[in-house]
């Protein structure tokens, strides 16, 4: 059995931590909880910028006090009402999979890993709808799934890197096929979540009825700030019959954009839309190994034979109308074979370069303006530390599409906290550009410690009154996951 938290002297927050550790053990079971700094801070870490540049320069990141492994809702209830009693600060975690510091621990607390609770609990194949723990990973889900000829249609990038359905849905994330079957928050039809001060919450069985405000979406993207998120219903889809893939070359990202607009405003619906621009390109091909450098669209579409014939002629003759010029199926057969490729080990950006996805969305008329203004603000304000800015789009929608944009600065600053001050210099500049043209703070990485600062200003002071009350209420010690999505420290806390 591991000892309780170690008390290093006789005072009352010593004691305090020690008496809160033994109340979690016999919830969770000793073999689940620990205070062992190492494993706090790989609970701690996540793939933010932040997170990872810490670990290169062998600094600790912001840890929580205790973690804890919890094995069912009425666990996560026990935990949460303890929490409650004592006004401690709860941080809960998934795959740890996150890019925006979400998991940082800064008030210190207690880390809630849901790892344990991965089991899927019902598949009605009837409705196309499967139930699970929220700690499942993506693959595992899929891989059963698969067995049924059906798919939880969610692949995002960090699907191999151990994504859980839980924080699919905490974090409003996107895969890439989001165009066609919906970003997580499309997918969810029901969650179960445990908020303060240990109440259990189920939304209703099916997202579209009129029976008042809608509790589901409160839940969706709030990023552990108003409960922790137990188990989840999402919808399913068969597997397709067949899927055909296209790519076009364009004169530029702009005449590229308009043959995506015109796609959607079509209501034509291909799995996947995606838009490099040549800097992008060029580094897909690395990657990849894609055939071609420049402006690249890349379209797949699934379904029957039927279907996918139709859509890729209808496709075809509206990119060519906006000057795109048809490069064959090859270019997308290699990106969706190697899409998880930039992902592996070795290949995703790591300090001491400074980079970073200032995602955002907006309308399609307002996209052109900001790509303009955050390549400027990239490459000019920072031009004397050699600042690169690439693009592309991945996910379209009805009434406008997303520019997935990263910037890029070879070397850090020694410093670390001139490092860090860099870093978030860039960002402030790029998403005040994005707020300033008709975009939002993000569009799928969600907000996280990096982009809190941000909320406010894409609210005004009034919506963020609404914003911060509903989280007063929900969570009137501010313990759940404080200082993220924009939310401040807990309240009359005594830890």
């Amino acid at each position: 059995m591991k000892p309780s938290l170690p008390v290093d002297r006789v005072s009352g927050a010593s004691y305090l931590r020690g008496h809160i550790y033994r109340e979690l053990a016999a919830v969770v079971g000793a073999e689940h909880i620990t205070a062992d700094p190492a494993e706090l801070q790989a609970q701690a870490h996540d793939w933010s910028w932040m997170s990872r540049y810490l670990i290169y320069k062998q600094l600790d990141v912001p840890a929580a006090d205790m973690a804890v492994r919890p094995g069912s809702t009425d666990e996560v209830k026990e935990i949460v009402r303890i929490a409650s009693t004592w006004k401690v600060p709860l941080v809960p975690r998934g795959g740890g999979t996150g890019t925006q510091g979400g998991t940082l621990a800064l008030y210190g607390g207690i880390s809630v890993d849901l790892g344990r609770m991965a089991k899927i609990l019902d598949i009605d194949e009837t409705s196309l709808v499967v139930t699970t723990e929220a700690g499942i990973a993506g693959p595992v889900l899929e891989e059963e799934l698969n067995r049924r000829n059906l798919t939880q249609a969610h692949y995002p990038g960090s699907y191999t890197m151990g994504a859980t359905v839980g924080g699919f849905i905490a974090a409003r994330g996107s895969g890439v096929v989001s165009t066609k079957y919906g970003k997580a928050e499309n997918q969810v039809l029901q969650i179960e979540a445990v908020v303060p001060p240990g109440r259990v919450v189920k939304t209703l069985p099916v997202p579209s009825h009129a029976t008042g405000s809608d509790l589901l979406q409160t839940f969706v993207g709030s990023e552990g700030t108003l409960g922790i998120i137990t188990q989840a219903a999402m919808r399913l889809d068969p597997l397709p019959e067949t899927r055909q893939f296209l790519s076009f070359s364009f004169a530029d990202i702009f005449a590229g954009i308009e043959a995506g607009r015109q796609i959607m405003i079509n209501r034509l619906r291909p799995a996947v839309i995606r838009l490099y621009d040549e800097g992008d390109s060029k580094k897909l091909a690395e990657w990849v190994g894609t055939p071609f450098i420049g402006t690249l669209m890349i379209v797949m579409v699934d379904g029957t034979q039927e279907l996918t014939d139709y859509e890729a002629r209808a496709i075809t003759t509206l990119c060519e109308k906006a000057g795109g010029t048809s490069l064959g199926p090859s270019a997308g057969q290699i990106w969706w074979e190697g899409k998880y490729e930039p992902y592996k080990k070795g290949k995703l950006p790591q300090p001491p370069l400074v980079y970073g996805t200032t995602d955002t969305v907006a309308r399609f008329r307002d996209i052109p303006a900001i790509y303009r203004a955050r390549k400027q603000a990239v490459e000019e304000t920072f031009k004397a530390y050699g600042a690169r800015y690439t693009c592309h789009l991945s996910h379209f929608y009805d009434w406008g599409t997303m520019l997935y944009d990263r910037f890029y600065i070879e070397q850090a600053p020694d410093d670390p906290a001139e490092a860090l001050e860099l870093h978030d210099r860039i960002w402030d500049v790029c998403t005040r550009v994005g707020l300033a043209n008709g975009g939002v703070v993000n569009e799928h990485h969600g907000v996280g410690l990096k982009l809190g600062r941000f909320v406010h200003e894409q609210y005004g002071p009034d919506g963020w009154a609404l914003v911060q009350a509903l989280k007063d209420a929900w969570d009137p010690d501010g313990i759940m996951n404080p200082g993220k999505l924009g939310y401040g420290p807990p309240k009359n806390s005594r830890w």
